[in-house]
Parts: C-alpha cells; structure tokens; sequence
C-alpha cells in the first residue's frame, strides 16, 4: 500500500513537472527548461523514453538473475518470477520503441528509419519474442523452466551490446551516436541543467518503482495460476 501510494505520488508530480516547466532558449527562472538544440519542446520525451528503455535493461537481468537462480535451486518459483521479469522487459521494450518512434516522427520525419538504435531494441524484441515462443512450445514444465532459465542468460548477455554499445559505435540519427554533433547527447552526457536532470532523476526513480510493484504483482498472479494448475 505504501509503494503503491508513494507511486502514485511521485509519477503524478513527474508528469506535471516534464510538461508544464516551458523550455525556452535564455532560461530566467528555476522553472524554466533551456532549449536543447535538435531536440527543442520534444526534449520532454527523455523523462518519458529513456525511463522505460532502462526499465527495459532492469527487467531483462531480473530475468536473468532468477534464470541462474532456478538453474542452481530447481525451484519453479524462480522460473516464475524470471518469466515474469521478461514479460514485463518485453513490455517496457515495446513501450521505449513506440515512445521512440512518435519521437522519431516529429524530429525525423518518419515513424521508422532503422536508425541503429532502432534497429537495436528491434532485435531486442524479437530475441524476447523468441523466449516465450519458446515456453509456449515446451510442455513438459521442468525441461521448460530450464531452456526457459538457459536461454535468458544468453538473452541478457546481448542486452548491454544492443542497448549501449551497438548504438554508440555507429553512425545514426539519434542523439548519443556516432558522428552526433552535440557529442554524446543530452542524457549520455547529462548536459541538461539541473532543473532537467532532477526531474530526469526522479523520472527514472519513479519508473524503477512501477517495475517493482508490476513485478510484484504479476509474480503474485503466477503463483496463484501455478497453484490452481497443481490443483487442477
């Protein structure tokens, strides 16, 4: 109840403070957003985008964590809550994909353009597809939970290259690539003012809180589905 109202709290005051601040290029007042060139009023997505990315990363090694767990107890639960913890990565991935592309819409041009960031959490998608089309095709529970526990230690190992190398060393539009003009861009960098980065920060707290309590509580829900399938 405690998490779920602190939650509640913090995200409401993140949305208001990421767009209610104006952003403007000689910033007079604590309130105000400097512009940030290429980026401009859709530097309001950062608080948004690059939260649900890193959620993104949490949960992929979360699933790997309780993989590694399960290979070495044989517990089921840990299966359960290292499935869990992908789903939940596959759902933010599509989240950071679908934030990035209506970004990329109003900077770019086009939904799409196979930047190599983009290309990146595409991959990502179908690596993290590709696991559950493996659960759903293993009947025997025990060799499901560990292919399933096997395959998320490889998954996860790709996460790091996908997520924060492949992009970095490669040319592409988005900001933080190679070739970027600005460098290694706004967030990489963190060359926003302070204003920014404290609503930046406690974005990225208030994102990593909502991971824990859906976490917590689609492990509850498999627990309960796991028992009632014993049951039944």
């Amino acid at each position: 109840m405690l998490l779920r109202g602190t939650l509640g709290v913090l995200l409401t005051l993140v949305i208001v403070a990421a767009f209610v601040p104006p952003i403007v290029s000689q910033p007079q007042s604590w309130y105000e957003f400097p512009l940030i060139p290429g980026l401009e009023e859709k530097a309001r997505i950062i608080f948004f985008h690059v939260p649900t990315a890193w959620l993104s990363v949490m949960a992929f090694v979360t699933s790997m964590f309780y993989g590694i767990r399960y290979l070495r107890k044989r517990d089921m639960m840990d299966d359960l809550r290292s499935s869990s913890a992908a789903g939940l990565g596959l759902l933010f991935c599509i989240l950071a994909t679908v934030t990035g592309a209506i970004w990329a819409k109003f900077n770019w041009g086009s939904f799409w353009n196979w930047d190599p960031r983009e290309t990146s959490i595409f991959v990502l998608l179908l690596i993290y597809g590709a696991y559950f089309s493996l659960r759903s095709a293993v009947e025997v529970e025990e060799k499901r939970a560990t292919l399933s526990s096997v395959y998320s230690i490889i998954a996860a190992v790709t996460v790091p290259f996908f997520i924060f190398i492949m992009p970095r060393i490669m040319t592409g539009l988005h900001p933080g690539a190679k070739g970027d003009p600005d460098g290694a861009g706004p967030v990489i960098d963190f060359k926003m003012s302070l204003n920014m980065r404290v609503v930046f920060f406690a974005s990225l707290i208030a994102f990593t809180l909502l991971f824990i309590w859906m976490f917590n509580l689609r492990v509850r829900a498999a627990r309960l589905e796991y028992r009632h399938q014993l049951k039944g």
